[in-house]
């Protein structure tokens, strides 16, 4: 299976990353196939060198079936090749224990009260 996804380069605490074409079972920063673009989350957000893509070659690899990470998958929203992707697993998981407290929290009060559980 064809993966697109980040090889990490640069010194230490200075990442900068390639994107690669890559056989999922090779290791991060083991072989690849292509190197597709180049990605450098240190320089700012609206600086054009942060994100580099040969979109030909990434369409090209997509259409055989390669697999984008989710960080490369956010990427490729920005630059519309494909569409921007909702991540919320982590985010509904948050919210659902918050409001299940928040329940609970309620209910125990309306009883040390003595009225009805309140309605969320």
């Amino acid at each position: 299976m064809l993966k697109i996804r980040l090889l990490r380069t640069g010194a230490k605490k200075q990442p900068s990353y390639r994107i690669v074409v890559a056989n999922s079972r090779s290791p991060r920063d083991g072989r690849f196939i292509e190197r597709v673009g180049t990605y450098m989350p240190l320089l700012a957000k609206d600086d054009a060198n942060r994100t580099r893509l040969n979109e030909e070659r990434i369409r090209y690899w997509l259409s055989k079936g390669a697999q984008p990470t989710d960080r490369i998958a956010r990427l490729l929203g920005h630059a519309s090749i494909l569409p921007k992707p909702t991540f919320t697993k982590g985010v509904n998981k948050a919210r659902k224990k918050a409001e299940e407290a928040a329940k609970a929290a309620a209910e125990a009060a309306a009883k040390a009260e003595g009225g009805a559980p309140a309605q969320a």
